[in-house]
């Protein structure tokens, strides 16, 4: 059996990814009553939102989901209790030290992933005890590692240096996708900006349409003196162009960036002055479609390209 498969006793070794403001109960209950792996997106969330998801994610799949948890969210330790309380099986953690929850989290029988963008911090987060890491390139959408390694040369990269399983991210959208990265290396996948673009998805609809009308070249990878993030061509992006082109200082753009932009535009559809996070695959995606409809539709890309192939040979 497949080791991503089997360690998240799912179907099928492909993970929707836990992003902000588009990753509630519909989405992830969707995505794991369809065979996949489905994530809360917790990063969003105050803790009494959290609390509420997953009571309504329990009522919805009967199928294990897990909770995505940047470690550098302010209410942590309460995310983390909550987690415990309420017994999810799996958690995603990112943007932190793997050392910092990961200990805590197995001792109560919780699996452990931690999403790197380099072949360093995959061995670091081994280190620490994870079961699995998320090797996430550099064309992924919103925040993103330092190294801007692509997803071609990271998976191969992390596989040769870590024995855990890996899963790959980051460009992924389709099951070929899913092949290239499996024949690199990877043990599943974990897709999200193929997840937004879905009726369950809790982004607004203005935000939907964008990325339907997104073409080649329309995503930057920017603020990299604060923390690099992949957003759309918008009008706010051509503010940090300005603000670059006027040799803004790291203040002035945290200034700029300010609270609440992600909201702004990704859960409340400000297209002019919000921030909106998604990925490279972006310009592949041409229609809303049901979660559990994308899983399938991967699923069988995959196995059919997989006969293909070996006919090939």
């Amino acid at each position: 059996m497949n080791r991503i498969s089997a360690l998240f006793d799912i179907q099928y070794p492909i993970v929707q990814g836990g992003m902000i403001w588009c990753s509630g109960w519909e989405l992830a209950s969707a995505v794991s009553n369809a065979g996949g792996l489905g994530l809360l997106g917790s990063g969003s969330m105050y803790p009494e939102i959290l609390r509420e998801q997953i009571i309504r994610c329990k009522a919805a799949t009967d199928r294990p989901f897990g909770v995505n948890v940047p470690l550098l969210y302010p209410n942590i330790e309460e995310h983390i209790a909550t987690i415990i309380e309420h017994k999810i099986p799996i958690v995603f953690t990112s943007a932190g030290n793997p050392k910092s929850y990961t200990a805590r989290l197995k001792a109560k029988g919780i699996k452990v992933v931690h999403v790197v963008s380099s072949r360093k911090f995959a061995l670091k987060a081994q280190d620490a005890g994870v079961d699995a890491v998320v090797a996430e390139g550099f064309e992924a959408g919103g925040h993103n590692g330092r190294e801007e390694t692509t997803t071609l040369c990271l998976v191969p990269a992390v596989r040769q240096a870590v024995q855990i399983p890996v899963i790959a991210a980051g460009g992924i959208g389709s099951g070929k996708a899913m092949l290239a990265v499996r024949i690199l290396g990877a043990d599943g996948v974990q897709i999200g900006s193929r997840f937004i673009a879905t009726p369950e998805s809790s982004a607004h609809e203005a935000f939907k349409s964008m990325i339907l009308n997104a073409e080649e070249g329309d995503t930057k990878l920017t603020l990299k003196e604060l923390t690099p993030v992949r957003l759309l061509n918008n009008p706010f992006y051509q503010e940090i162009v300005r603000h670059y082109e006027n040799h803004a200082s790291p203040e002035e753009l945290a200034e700029l960036l300010g609270r609440g932009r992600a909201k702004k535009g990704m859960f409340e559809g400000d297209l002019e002055h919000g921030e909106l996070e998604v990925g490279q695959v972006s310009s592949m995606i041409r229609a809303i479609q049901p979660a559990g409809d994308v899983v399938r539709e991967i699923w069988q890309e995959y196995q059919h390209e997989l006969n293909n192939l070996q006919r090939l040979t």
